[in-house]
């Protein structure tokens, strides 16, 4: 029976491309449209694992997405680094020329801003997902309108690319976690990434005796970020991110930081995907 991977979006969408390089092709699709989604199908145990994007190298971290891992008790398992490359495809005999509205992902569409520049007569809408539109195009045989999408959704739902790379920094990464209900225990020699979530008193140098300490472990800190407690104003949450070459020195930081912090939690313990 196929491995079942929640994923938000479609088929040929970049996620799809993330399950497809961690997972292999043996896997059968959760389809989310939104992340909110995603996470419900995992929690009503309607797939196994989960796939989410968490920050692009150029628009940085999906905020929503943190706070979705921690308040519904997700553990990640795992990372995937996806170079993105969008494309603009359509109905197979379309020009260029022929193109009045382009749909896509909000954030596609603000990574492509640079090319439209160039053609003003272009109107750019907003959708939920950049393969759901190339899908529609063929589905309904849709004229004059254009999707961007990775070229694998091109070629699942068979449209013409008329313009290739037209993101307007070529160097362009999404990094994605792979998330489930129930952690994934990994042998500690293979563990060397760590995602954490902690509250510091509020007060003047805590969160930088805090870093102190992870400098100390010999931690790396590879990601930072800030997010408010909703339930009290004013106070924030930190998620972070950090590599480690040891694992006792991890476990020493665990235990420093259960006692100097509020809420402290493991949010993952994994491989990291850039070494």
């Amino acid at each position: 029976m196929s491995l079942k991977i929640a994923i938000q979006g479609i088929q040929g969408s970049n996620h799809h491309q993330v399950a497809l390089d961690y997972f292999g092709s043996d896997i059968a699709l959760a389809e989310c449209l939104s992340f909110d989604t995603l996470v419900d199908t995992l929690l009503k145990k309607e797939a196994e694992k989960g796939i989410m994007a968490i920050e692009n190298s150029i628009a940085g971290s999906i905020i929503p997405n943190y706070a979705l891992v921690y308040h519904n008790d997700l553990h990640i398992i795992g990372e995937h680094y996806l170079n993105i490359h969008h494309h603009l495809m359509v109905l197979k005999g379309q020009q260029l020329s022929d193109i009045t509205e382009v749909s896509s992902h909000p954030m596609a569409l603000l990574q492509c801003k640079e090319f439209f520049k160039a053609y003003p007569n272009i109107r750019l809408v907003e959708d939920v997902d950049t393969a759901e539109t190339a899908k529609r195009i063929q589905e309904q045989k849709l004229t004059h309108v254009a999707a961007i999408a990775p070229k694998v959704a091109a070629t699942l739902y068979g449209l013409d690319i008329v313009a290739d790379n037209i993101q307007t920094i070529k160097n362009n990464a999404t990094r994605f976690i792979i998330v489930k209900t129930k952690n994934k225990v990994l042998p500690e020699a293979e563990i060397n990434k760590a995602s954490l979530r902690f509250i510091t008193d509020h007060k003047r140098g805590s969160l930088a005796a805090v870093l102190n300490v992870m400098s100390d472990c010999r931690m790396n800190l590879t990601k930072i970020q800030s997010l408010p407690v909703i339930e009290t104003p004013w106070k924030y949450a930190f998620f972070v991110d950090i590599t480690f070459t040891a694992y006792a020195d991890f476990s020493k930081l665990k235990s420093l930081l259960d006692i100097m912090t509020e809420e402290f939690k493991v949010l993952g313990e994994y491989k990291n995907a850039m070494v």
